[in-house]
């Protein structure tokens, strides 16, 4: 079972693996992340723009230039990442496809995954990219395969 789309993936694991660079604040070029995260290089430059004008991490254009997090940026959660990319909806569809699903035109499956998205989402809000970026850094989980 998938959670985020393949794009909302490349997203987290791009901002995660900027984090993990020593100095927060070198620009990383698109080459060197979509290598690092395994991904298209023109797909994780319109996902980079796309983090970029959400505000979430930074650019600078030129030689020298690429993203980065920045000094003022404040904590950023895997949930920031998803409304971002997947839209604050996303983790609201309905479990069945059904475009019409709500509380008052229910599928066999509505109310009992409201929990589950609620807490879903309460996971997702709490996950710092920060915190899971020193896990990577001290090998206890990893970013690729």
């Amino acid at each position: 079972m998938e959670i985020f789309s393949k794009t909302c993936e490349y997203a987290i694991k791009a901002v995660l693996y900027l984090y993990t660079k020593q100095d927060r604040f070198a620009k990383i070029g698109i080459p060197e992340i979509a290598r690092e995260i395994k991904s298209p290089v023109s797909f994780t430059a319109k996902i980079l723009q796309k983090l970029s004008q959400r505000g979430l991490i930074r650019s600078a254009k030129g030689p020298g230039g690429g993203f980065y997090i920045g000094r003022k940026r404040k904590s950023i959660f895997i949930l920031d990442i998803v409304n971002a990319i997947d839209g604050k909806e996303s983790l609201n569809t309905c479990a069945l496809g059904l475009k019409n699903c709500s509380s008052s035109r229910p599928c066999p499956m509505h109310f009992e995954i409201l929990d589950c998205r609620k807490a879903i989402r309460n996971l997702l809000g709490s996950q710092s990219i920060e915190e899971l970026s020193k896990k990577i850094l001290s090998n206890e989980v990893y970013l690729v395969n």
